[in-house]
């Protein structure tokens, strides 16, 4: 009796130990929208601040941009459980609509494969001289 009393609670603790959930990433928000901008105003650059909700260390391993025209840095470092970091994207201000996509690649366990698509939209405009 005490050896299945033994057996049941190491089992207990085990499942403890396995059910921590990994890294969690929450955006503030998932798309930016530029609005309508002046070419040469504005600089073109905007952040998407994200926080790790999980209980280990988020790994940002990749930033991919859907065209040259857009720029994305990341973090170098491990976030950890609880804090807060950005990924700032840079878009060259072409004139026109703006629809760009930059996708993230994490450790996170709450995204698909970790990924995240993210996306800036507007329109640059050209201010005319008077």
């Amino acid at each position: 009796m005490k050896k299945l009393l033994g057996l049941i609670v190491l089992f207990l603790l085990s499942i403890n130990v396995f059910a921590q959930e990994g890294a969690k990433i929450e955006f503030k928000t998932e798309t930016i929208n530029y609005g309508e901008v002046v070419k040469g105003e504005d600089s073109g650059v905007r952040e998407f601040v994200f926080t790790n909700t999980g209980d280990a260390p988020l790994v940002i391993k990749k930033v991919n941009s859907s065209c040259g025209c857009t720029v994305a840095e990341k973090p170098d470092a491990p976030i950890m459980p609880g804090k807060s970091d950005k990924i700032v994207v840079k878009y060259n201000m072409n004139p026109g609509p703006i629809s760009k996509t930059v996708t993230v690649e994490t450790n996170a366990v709450n995204k698909p494969n970790g990924v995240i698509p993210l996306r800036i939209k507007g329109t640059v405009i050209v201010k005319k001289d008077k």
